[in-house]
């Protein structure tokens, strides 16, 4: 396409939309609307995934060995422990290793070794750490029958837990992103509907003088992306200010919950809200225009 036909496209767009422009304001804002709750979905989605990678390195199994078990055995057992699917790592803890970390948990002052004596009543302590959160039951169940295991904890129900709210969300993002995308494209393809309903007989008499279906389309194409586009920034913009704001107040709150704060990743929300709002819009004039160009 030319540049002069496509000046005179967006010109034509922009008086369209100034003599429409409750209709075109009122898609404006849908967009805006939808793609805000979009956003935050998305925001909600990621954090929640981020938040489980960061259970999910703390996450380990604890094996804890019968005391007829020698430390050659103990030792041992570590190749064992290795091969089990989904382990990644399997550190020895000894029983006086353990009695110290005990120890220097009570603080300095404590009188538990003084208490103890020579007995030692902890076990030898394997902690195993699995390639991710859904590799730890099956891991531990596969521990627990193994010999010279006395028991196993890895924070049982917890874990299942975690998974199913995982899946959860990542379902709840998949469908906000079709309803909301739906809706967005419905209402930006009423809005270039009316208008091209209300230009019927120019866009029959354009066709009728030989002007090409593409010639006809841009000026819509372009109505419904600029449309899109201003509702998708006003989105964007929404989420900055409220998400910001939000993160600050977690920071100083709440620090010990991890959020998103990598510029990269939110910047990456924006540009595809960005892409998502003009997109939309082209696609709400392409249905529009389908009807109208057959003649």
């Amino acid at each position: 396409m030319r540049l002069s036909s496509m000046g005179y496209a967006l010109r034509d767009a922009l008086r369209s939309m100034w003599r429409n422009k409750f209709m075109s304001m009122a898609s404006m804002a849908t967009v805006a609307i939808s793609l805000t709750i979009l956003g935050f979905a998305w925001l909600l989605v990621v954090n929640t995934q981020y938040l489980t990678t960061v259970m999910e390195a703390e996450l380990e199994i604890n094996v804890y060995l019968k005391d007829e078990i020698t430390r050659d055995q103990a030792v041992q057992m570590k190749s064992a422990f290795a091969q089990i699917p989904g382990v990644a790592e399997a550190v020895f803890v000894p029983k006086e290793e353990g009695l110290k970390s005990l120890e220097e948990r009570f603080g300095g002052e404590s009188e538990l070794v003084r208490v103890l004596g020579d007995s030692n009543p902890l076990p030898d302590v394997y902690r195993l750490k699995t390639v991710d959160a859904e590799h730890v039951p099956p891991a531990a169940a596969a521990v627990l029958g193994m010999p010279g295991v006395d028991d196993v904890r890895y924070g049982k129900g917890l874990v299942e837990k975690l998974l199913s709210l995982t899946q959860w969300l990542h379902m709840f993002g998949v469908i906000a992103i079709l309803a909301v995308g739906l809706a967005a494209v419905f209402l930006i393809a009423t809005t270039i509907r009316i208008t091209v309903f209300a230009r019927r007989r120019e866009v029959a008499i354009m066709k009728l003088v030989g002007a090409t279906d593409w010639y006809i389309r841009w000026p819509f194409f372009l109505e419904g992306m600029i449309i899109g586009l201003v509702g998708a920034l006003c989105a964007v913009l929404c989420i900055f200010v409220v998400y910001s704001q939000l993160v600050k107040n977690i920071t100083m709150t709440v620090n010990f919950l991890p959020v998103i704060t990598d510029s990269s990743v939110i910047t990456s929300l924006y540009q595809t809200l960005l892409l998502m709002g003009a997109s939309l819009g082209a696609l709400g004039s392409a249905i529009s225009l389908h009807r109208f160009l057959k003649i």
